[in-house]
């Protein structure tokens, strides 16, 4: 039978490791370092569930809604602080990030990313047939001598960051570095795509400005309500100057019409709940417990194998490994019902990671389940490594 060609794009994008893997990590004898999930135990289920009964009451809801979004939920992100922004909700920010990419770069437009970076940004770069170049990722930010060299050398058109609690790293980002790149950006007029999902998540240190809010040229920051309230209510925004949407909307409105109505009131009625700061509150601490204990954990038992910086918020400990191949590691990590992510893949397909790292997430497990996780995580090193 004959097949339709698929698309080069399709065919030149990696699929995600990580979302090819949790078929296997929902086996109920697998635990998982692997994913940046949130603990489901953990959600504000007496929150979502009045929010959920309020629907009910405004059968409007369930109709078609406007391209932009919910106007409540856009006016509450705006808080009528910036007249010159504007806000499109989005399904999850990854469709923000996807939604950028198709509005503004063509085949062989450059996109500079940090080094190593988030594996699904690089996807949808890719599917854009975008060339990407990389600056390499320090524990303040990225290298600011690379950084301008690669400015000045290439047409770079969007510089794509994470500058707290970075995936995969957790590194974040300095003041000074904050303002140096919003600078950088400004002389060589390059746009910066701000992507904040872990910017809630702060277990220690005093919030720093967005870059964004430091820029004087074009910024799209992006945000998500996946880690702090629910990640299957796919509610996320792109916020920026109104012009910079409008190519954004009508993508949006070719690709699905709108985001779904009754999960963005749902998600108003959530964070605006009187309790939903008590909850963000349980939510960082018990977070910051866990990161606590697995990095303990890791230095007891797995010293001279690994070395890590313990992040100071997000869902991450980044580890890099001595004198084990990721991959390989990786695969006997899964012989042992443990799933972790190797580094590899959050470096662009063609580029190659030099040096050896493993992300392990945090926020999922349960401190009894963590340190099951890294029992076995130590008898797969122990099992591939040379006598």
């Amino acid at each position: 039978m004959t097949m339709v060609t698929v698309s080069n794009r399709v065919q030149q994008t990696k699929p995600s490791y990580i979302r090819n893997i949790l078929k296997v990590t929902q086996q109920a004898d697998t635990l998982s370092l692997a994913g940046g999930l949130p603990d489901a135990e953990l959600f504000p289920l007496d929150i979502l569930a009045q929010a959920a009964a309020e629907l009910a009451q405004s059968p409007s809801i369930f109709q078609y809604g406007a391209t932009e979004g919910l106007t409540e939920l856009r006016q509450w992100l705006l808080n009528d602080d910036n007249l010159n922004e504007d806000v499109l909700i989005t399904t999850g920010s990854q469709q923000a990030l996807d939604l950028i990419a198709r509005s503004y770069l063509n085949p062989r437009d450059k996109v500079l990313c940090e080094a190593p970076s988030y594996l699904g940004a690089l996807q949808v770069f890719d599917l854009a047939e975008a060339e990407i170049r990389t600056v390499i990722a320090e524990s303040d930010g990225p290298n600011l001598v690379q950084l301008e060299q690669q400015l000045a050398k290439h047409k770079i058109k969007l510089f794509y960051a994470v500058p707290d609690f970075q995936n995969p790293s957790g590194h974040c980002w300095s003041l000074s570095k904050r303002k140096a790149v919003a600078s950088l950006l400004a002389k060589y007029k390059v746009a910066l795509i701000e992507d904040a999902p872990y910017r809630q998540l702060r277990y220690q240190g005093e919030p720093l400005p967005t870059v964004s809010e430091l820029s004087s040229y074009a910024a799209f920051y992006l945000g998500s309500f996946s880690k702090i309230a629910t990640p299957g209510m796919r509610v996320g925004y792109v916020r920026a100057n109104q012009a910079l949407l409008e190519p954004l909307n009508k993508v949006k409105q070719a690709s699905d019409l709108h985001s779904a109505q009754p999960m963005q009131m749902m998600l108003l009625a959530t964070v605006r709940h009187p309790l939903f700061a008590e909850h963000l509150t349980k939510l960082t601490n018990t977070y910051r417990a866990r990161r606590d204990y697995l990095a303990a954990l890791l230095k007891q038992q797995l010293k001279g194998e690994l070395t890590f910086e313990v992040p100071q918020g997000g869902m991450f400990i980044w580890a890099k490994l001595t004198r084990h191949n990721a991959i390989l590691l990786a695969e006997a990590a899964l012989q042992q019902k443990v799933a972790i992510v190797p580094g590899d893949e959050f470096w662009p397909s063609n580029h190659t990671a030099n040096y050896q790292a493993i992300r392990l997430n945090f926020t999922a497990l349960t401190e009894a389940q963590l340190e099951q996780a890294v029992i076995r995580l130590k008898k797969a090193i122990q099992s591939c490594s040379p006598n």
